[in-house]
């Protein structure tokens, strides 16, 4: 049923396009790009936070989009080689990231089986990135899996940038290098188009552990009659040696660039599509549509010798992912006085087939996952004087049904997803905010299974399921946003009460994903803080920090969540002048738990890096130096069943070199 809806949604997507079309001409000057309806603004009462396109590509050196995001309040990230490039993987308030939203305009990356994204597939995306919006806290409503920890908002290329051409190339330790070439026309002639490629290669820090992506992306627009048309495509292709393991402290002891995966390896390619459409048919309603396909085909070895820590032998099995997603979504705008309103609709439909072989053997197993969903959502906000009230609910329908060696029921869930909240301009530039929602969200496949690849069968050969209860949050939100001529300051307070909560408990399945455990009741809390002071014309000064006091309540215990430090500071320093600038950043991140014993931790470790960029002509030249002062850390890590310590070091001092022209 839920296909079918899909696809007679798209017969409407195309009519009302048509629609669009035929409509009288008017002039299309003052269309702006396409908006997506589900970022919040300043009076919006969710915890959020925009990252400034052209910013982050000046930081970009290739490196996993997590590394720019963890300079943000609460947010952790580690790399399984140590650096920046390959595999890495971030949490929000101690939250991993398949609880997290992370979408492109709108449309979600994340699988909807295991439900999260994997940036690494996308190499070098945050060179075509215009904007980034982080909500902390359940948020908006949005499309695809739950944004039940938080959500991540790409946006795509701004079509009405100026023309340019841009070539970039740059060279760091490990033997790290990317070049890449850029170029957007600007808009003429109501039409647009941008093109970006790139190529990025690392031998990592650990050994045998290399990196080696291309991707491309594509953006074109084209303004008509009441209507804007925009078409994204991405396709990247990596290719990694892999580290997923943790490493033990002897081995740590002998030579930190150990590597206990031998010989395992991955190819993955995965391509993106969306066509976006948005028609004004006045000053106060839009109509955004967007229908979007994205693909995924690759494989990864696993060693099992490497897994239990014996020495390796022929034996090598290999996990094999063809997975497709399609999906549409439409949202009404209107606007007009005090009221905005909005509501809409999304759906789309999932398969992904896995194939287990070893090396000898040949295949072992084939099973396919289907996993389809349809939500929609009605919002408003309605300004009163200094005050504005704001709602947001969303019903979402989940539905996974599986084929393979053992039966499986399919598995329904149903949520619905209210949010309330206001704010209050308590001076022209002070905004206090309160909101409280609550959400639900499913396991996912690996939690279902118990990190199995093939679903098993117990003693009467049924489905052995671990986990099929959904998980729920009710999110209390605080806060204020000051902006003046020289201060931005946004300080929140939040309070997230779980039930069900499905919760890491520090261990990896042979597929090298987390597992977990579902507990009956926890709560994360905490305080958050980002602030940019501007001393004078030429020295800025940035503060992004998070405290967190997070407990989980099982039966007569009481303990503390894993991998979820209490305190992160990050403060940087910029010196910017006419033709350099200058910036020095330091990051503290404190103890942290790896075991539900709260008996083993990652320690405490502060890091320093800087970077220089300077400007001559239409060159750029940048030069970033990372843990200055060769700190020998590792923030994550977890225990194995024998009681063994696993640790995921991180790269020591380490620099890299850039150039860019552009004209």
């Amino acid at each position: 049923m839920l296909r079918k809806l899909v696809l007679t949604n798209l017969v409407l997507v195309a009519a009302l396009q048509l629609q669009a079309q035929v409509l009288p001409k008017r002039d299309t000057a003052h269309l702006k790009e396409v908006v997506v309806t589900y970022q919040a603004d300043k009076l919006t009462p969710v915890t959020f936070q925009n990252l400034n396109g052209n910013v982050l590509k000046a930081k970009s050196t290739g490196q996993e989009p997590t590394f720019l995001l963890s300079e943000t309040p609460s947010i952790t990230v580690y790399s399984d080689a140590g650096s920046t490039q390959g595999y890495s993987y971030f949490r929000m308030r101690g939250i991993d990231q398949t609880r997290i939203n992370i979408s492109l305009d709108g449309m979600p990356l994340s699988e909807p089986e295991d439900q999260g994204a994997y940036f690494s597939n996308y190499p070098d995306i945050i060179n075509s990135v215009s904007k980034i919006q982080i909500q902390r806290g359940i948020g908006t409503s949005k499309n695809g899996v739950a944004g039940y920890g938080g959500s991540v908002q790409l946006f795509s290329p701004n079509l009405n940038d100026s023309a340019y051409t841009q070539l970039g190339a740059g060279y760091g330790s490990f033997n790290s290098h990317r070049v890449f070439a850029a170029y957007n026309s600007g808009m003429k002639n109501n039409k647009a188009f941008y093109i970006r490629a790139s190529q990025v290669y690392s031998d990592r820090y650990k050994y045998n552990s290399s990196n080696n992506s291309q991707s491309v992306f594509m953006s074109g627009s084209l303004a008509a009659n009441k209507s804007i048309f925009k078409i994204n495509a991405m396709v990247g292709h990596q290719q990694n040696q892999l580290a997923w393991l943790g490493v033990s402290e002897a081995q740590i002891a002998q030579d930190r660039r150990t590597n206990v995966n031998e010989n395992e390896h991955d190819n993955f390619t995965q391509a993106l599509a969306q066509l976006q459409h948005l028609w004004s048919p006045n000053n106060i309603s839009t109509l955004q549509t967007s229908v979007y396909y994205t693909f995924l085909n690759g494989n990864n070895d696993f060693n099992p010798n490497s897994f239990v820590g014996l020495p390796s032998t022929d034996e090598m099995y290999n996990y094999a992912f063809r997975s497709n997603l399609v999906g549409l979504f439409s949202n009404y705008t209107y606007s007009k006085g005090a009221l905005n309103w909005t509501t809409g609709i999304h759906g789309n439909i999932y398969d992904r087939r896995h194939i287990g072989s070893e090396r000898t053997a040949g295949r072992l197993y084939q099973n396919t996952g289907y996993k389809d969903e349809f939500s929609a959502f009605t919002k408003a906000d309605y300004t009163i004087g200094r005050l504005t009230l704001f709602a947001d609910a969303q019903y979402r329908y989940a539905t996974f049904s599986y084929t393979g060696d053992v039966p499986l029921n399919r598995l329904d869930w149903n949520f619905f997803n209210p949010k309330a909240g206001l704010s209050y301009k308590a001076a022209n530039n002070l905004t206090l905010y309160y909101s409280i929602g609550r959400t639900g969200r499913e396991p996912t496949r690996n939690d279902m299974f118990g990190g199995s690849d093939n679903l098993l069968a117990d003693d009467n050969g049924n489905a052995a399921i671990a986990v099929s209860k959904p998980e729920f949050v009710v999110d209390q939100e605080l806060g204020l946003r000051h902006q003046s001529g020289n201060l931005n300051l946004n300080l929140n307070f939040y309070y997230m009460n779980f039930k069900n909560e499905i919760v890491l408990n520090g261990q990896l399945g042979p597929n090298g994903l987390a597992l977990t455990n579902e507990v009956d009741r926890s709560y994360r809390t905490g305080a958050e803080l980002s602030i940019t002071y501007k001393v004078n014309e030429h020295i800025s000064l940035i503060n992004n920090s998070s405290y967190n006091y997070s407990r989980i309540k099982e039966q007569s215990q009481s303990f503390t969540p894993i991998l979820t430090p209490p305190v992160i500071v990050n403060q940087e320093v910029v010196y910017t002048g006419k033709k350099f600038l200058v910036g020095l950043a330091g990051r503290y991140q404190s103890r942290a738990f790896i075991n539900f014993a709260n008996s083993a931790q990652v320690n405490q470790y502060f890091l320093l890096n800087a970077r220089a960029q300077y400007t001559i002509g239409r060159f750029e030249l940048g030069v970033f130096l990372n843990n200055v002062t060769n700190a020998k850390y590792f923030n994550n890590g977890y225990v194995d069943a024998d009681g063994t310590k696993k640790y995921f070091v991180q790269a020591p001092t380490n620099y890299y070199t850039s150039v860019k022209y552009t004209f």
